[in-house]
C-alpha cells in the first residue's frame, strides 16, 4: 500500500512539474529562466552610462534601490547568496552609488567604507576594478599592468596571442587593449570622487613582489616586460601603435552580434562599447546605438528596482527542458516539443567563429548559449541540443533535424582536444603560462578541456550509437578516467561542483554501457551516498572551489539533489534507501505551483570569481531525475 501511495505521489508531482514547464514556455517555443549573478553587473552599468553620458535618472534610481537591497549587514556586497562580502564588488558598488549622488556619510556607504578599509581599500582590489576607477581618474593608469594593442598582431603559433585566451577573456581583452593604450579619463566633480577609500599612509606605489617572488621566473620576466611597455607608452613615437589600435577596432566591429552584444555576455559587451566610444564613435553611431539598446534587453525592470543579467540562456534552458519533459513521459511528438524543436533548429550556427582559427577546414554546425552569439558556439550546448532534438519527432522538419544533428556531431568531433577531452569554446585552449601575466588576476582566462563538458558529449555520442570502440569516445573516456579524484568524485567546471561533475560522468558511463560494478564507478557511487544530507537531499557550496574540503558539503538544493539522484539511478541504485530518501526529498519539496525553490547558486561562470543562479535548474533537473526514477520503476 505504501509503495502504491509513493508511486501515485510520484505521478502527481511529475504531472504538475510538466504542466508548470508548459505554462512558462515562451511564445517562440523556447524556455528562458532568469540568469542571476552579482551586483557588479549593475554597478558597472552605472559606471558605463556615466562614462558614455547616457544616464537615465529613473533607471539609476531603480538600480540604486536594488544595490541597497542586496547590501549585506556588514556593509559589503557578495558574489553569491550566503557568501561573504567581496572587496572588489563592494568598491564598485560603493563607487556606483557615489556616482548616483548617494552621500558618503549615509548609513549604507558608511558601513561599506568600514568594510573596504578594513581590507586595505582600493589598492587591494582586482585589476578590472582598478581599470574602471582609472577611467574616472581615481586610480593612476601607470599602476595598471600593461597590455599593448600590438598583441593583436601576434600570430596564433606564438606562445602568447589573443587566441590563447579563452573566448570570454579574448573578447574582453581586445577592447581593453584600446582602452589601456588610450588611457582616457572622465573627469568627475569632487563630490563624486572617493579619496576616502584609500589608506591615509598610501604613497601611490604598488608593491609587485609577492611572498613567492623568484628572480628567475616567468612572473619576473613578465614584470620586466610590463616595465618596458610602460616606458614605451611614454615615448613620443610609437611605431605601429595606431595601426594596432585600428586592427583591434576592426576585430571588435567584426564580432558584434545581431542583438548588439559581443559574445553574448556582459564583460566583452561593455568594454567594446567603451573602446569604440574612446575611439570617437558617438552614442548615436549605429554600432553604439545597437549595443546600448541590446543592454536594455538584458535588464529586468520592476516598479522600484532594475537589475541586469550578465547573460541569457534560452538555448541551454530549452534543450534541458525538452530532455526533462521527454524523460518524464511526455510524447516525443507533443505540439509544444515540436515547437521547441523547430526553434532550436533555427538557432543552429552556420557561420565560422573564432574556433575556426585552429580548424579552418571544418564545417560549422553548433549551437550557442544565447539568442545571438554566432562567433562563439559552445560544445556543451551543442551536445545537449543534439540530445534534445534526437529525443523528439519534428512533424515537418525531420530531415532538417537529421542533417543538423550530423553537422553538430562532426563539429564536436573536430573540437576534441589533444588530451581527449573537450573545452567549451576552443580546441587545446590550455596555456597556463597566461596566468603569469601581471594583468591576469581575474579568475579563469583559458578554456581547457573539462570533465563535465566531456561527459555530456560522451553521453550524446552514446545515445546516438557510438561506443567505446570508437576512437574519439575511447579518448574522451580515458580523459575522464584520468581526472577522477582519489575519493571517487569528479570536479565540475561549469556547475557546483563535485556533485555536478560526478552527476555528469555517471550517466555518460551508463549510456556507453560501462560495467557499473567496476571499482572506480563504485567509488563515485559511494562518494555520492556519503554526502547525502539528513533531510534526504544533497547540496554543495560554491566555496568548495576554493576549499576542496567542502566538496559535497552544503544545504540541500533541488538541482544538486537531482544530479545526485541521476548519478545513483545511472549506477543501478534504484532500490537503494539513499535513492528513495532523495526521491522523497524532491517529492516533499515541490511547491503548490508545481516547481521547486532554490536560493543558492549551483551554476559556475568562473570558479572562485563568478557564480550563476540558473532559475530553471531548480525545475528541469528534478523533473528529469523523477522521470528517470519512474522509468526504472516501471521496467
Amino acid at each position: 500500500m505504501k509503495e502504491t501511495a509513493t508511486k501515485q505521489k510520484l505521478d502527481e508531482v511529475i504531472s504538475e512539474a510538466q504542466d508548470y514547464l508548459f505554462e512558462i514556455q515562451e511564445d517562440g517555443g523556447y524556455w528562458q529562466g532568469d540568469f542571476k549573478s552579482n551586483p557588479t553587473i549593475e554597478a558597472e552599468h552605472l559606471m558605463l552610462t556615466e562614462f558614455l553620458g547616457i544616464q537615465d535618472d529613473d533607471q539609476w534610481a531603480k538600480i540604486i534601490n536594488y544595490l541597497k537591497r542586496k547590501q549585506l549587514e556588514d556593509g559589503s556586497w557578495n558574489i553569491f547568496p550566503g557568501g561573504k562580502g567581496n572587496l572588489s564588488t563592494t568598491i564598485e558598488c560603493y563607487f556606483a552609488m557615489r556616482l548616483a549622488g548617494e552621500p558618503a556619510d549615509g548609513e549604507e556607504l558608511t558601513k561599506a567604507r568600514e568594510f573596504i578599509m578594513d581590507r586595505g581599500g582600493v589598492p587591494e582590489t582586482r585589476v578590472f576594478t582598478k581599470i574602471w576607477l582609472s577611467l574616472f581618474g581615481i586610480w593612476d593608469w601607470d599602476n595598471i599592468p600593461s597590455m599593448p594593442p600590438e598583441l593583436i598582431f601576434f600570430p596564433d603559433w606564438f606562445p602568447i596571442n589573443i587566441y590563447e585566451f579563452g573566448s570570454w577573456a579574448r573578447g574582453t581583452i581586445v577592447p581593453l587593449l584600446i582602452v589601456m593604450s588610450k588611457r582616457p579619463v572622465h573627469e568627475l566633480p569632487e563630490e563624486k570622487k572617493i579619496p576616502e577609500l584609500f589608506p591615509e599612509d598610501w604613497d601611490g606605489t604598488v608593491e609587485e613582489q609577492g611572498e613567492d617572488y623568484n628572480l628567475f621566473s616567468w612572473s619576473r620576466l613578465f614584470e620586466i616586460a610590463d616595465d618596458a611597455l610602460k616606458y614605451y607608452h611614454r615615448l613620443p613615437w610609437q611605431p605601429g601603435r595606431e595601426k594596432a589600435i585600428k586592427k583591434c577596432e576592426e576585430w571588435i566591429l567584426e564580432r558584434q552580434e545581431a542583438d548588439g552584444s559581443w559574445g553574448g555576455i556582459q564583460p566583452p559587451w561593455v568594454y567594446s562599447l567603451l573602446a569604440l566610444y574612446i575611439l570617437g564613435y558617438s552614442v548615436d553611431d549605429p554600432v553604439m546605438e545597437k549595443g546600448i539598446e541590446g543592454l536594455d534587453s538584458f535588464s529586468k525592470e520592476g516598479e522600484d528596482e532594475l537589475k541586469l543579467q550578465a547573460c541569457v540562456s534560452p538555448v541551454w534552458d530549452t534543450a534541458w527542458a525538452i530532455i526533462s519533459l521527454v524523460e518524464s513521459g511526455v510524447r516525443p511528438d507533443h505540439d509544444s516539443l515540436d515547437e521547441a524543436g523547430r526553434w532550436l533548429l533555427d538557432q543552429e550556427i552556420r557561420t565560422k567563429g573564432d574556433w575556426a582559427v585552429d580548424l579552418e577546414d571544418v564545417e560549422p554546425g553548433g549551437w550557442a548559449f544565447e539568442f545571438a552569439n554566432d562567433n562563439y558556439p559552445d560544445t556543451d550546448d551543442t551536445a545537449e541540443v543534439i540530445i534534445a532534438l534526437d529525443e523528439i519527432d519534428l512533424s515537418t522538419r525531420q530531415q532538417e533535424k537529421i542533417e543538423a544533428i550530423d553537422r553538430g556531431v562532426q563539429w564536436l568531433l573536430a573540437m576534441q582536444s589533444s588530451n581527449g577531452g573537450w573545452g567549451a569554446f576552443d580546441v587545446d585552449n590550455d596555456n597556463e603560462l597566461l596566468y603569469e601575466i601581471p594583468f591576469a588576476d581575474f579568475g579563469a582566462i583559458i578554456d581547457p578541456p573539462t570533465v563535465d563538458v566531456t561527459a555530456h558529449i560522451l553521453e550524446m555520442m552514446g545515445r546516438l550509437g557510438f561506443d567505446l570502440s570508437d576512437k574519439p569516445v575511447k579518448r574522451g573516456y580515458e580523459f575522464i578516467r584520468e581526472k577522477q579524484n582519489d575519493d571517487g568524485s569528479w570536479f565540475g567546471r561549469w556547475g557546483v561542483n563535485y556533485i555536478y561533475g560526478t552527476g555528469s560522468v555517471l550517466p555518460a558511463l551508463d549510456v556507453l554501457d560501462e560495467d557499473m560494478s567496476k571499482p572506480y564507478v563504485r567509488r563515485a557511487v559511494n562518494w555520492i551516498k556519503e554526502h547525502q544530507n539528513d533531510d534526504g537531499g544533497w547540496g554543495e557550496t560554491v566555496e568548495s572551489y576554493s576549499n576542496p574540503e567542502l566538496a559535497g558539503e552544503g544545504e540541500s538544493t533541488p538541482s544538486q539533489t537531482a544530479w545526485s539522484l541521476i548519478s545513483l539511478i545511472a549506477a543501478g541504485e534504484i532500490d537503494s534507501p539513499v535513492t528513495k530518501r532523495g526521491i522523497k526529498y524532491l517529492l516533499d519539496q515541490q511547491t503548490d505551483e508545481g516547481t521547486w525553490e532554490e536560493e543558492n547558486y549551483t551554476g559556475t561562470g568562473f570558479p572562485g570569481d563568478f557564480y550563476i543562479g540558473y532559475v530553471l535548474y531548480r525545475h528541469y533537473f528534478p523533473l528529469m531525475a523523477l522521470g528517470r526514477y519512474r522509468r526504472e520503476l516501471d521496467r
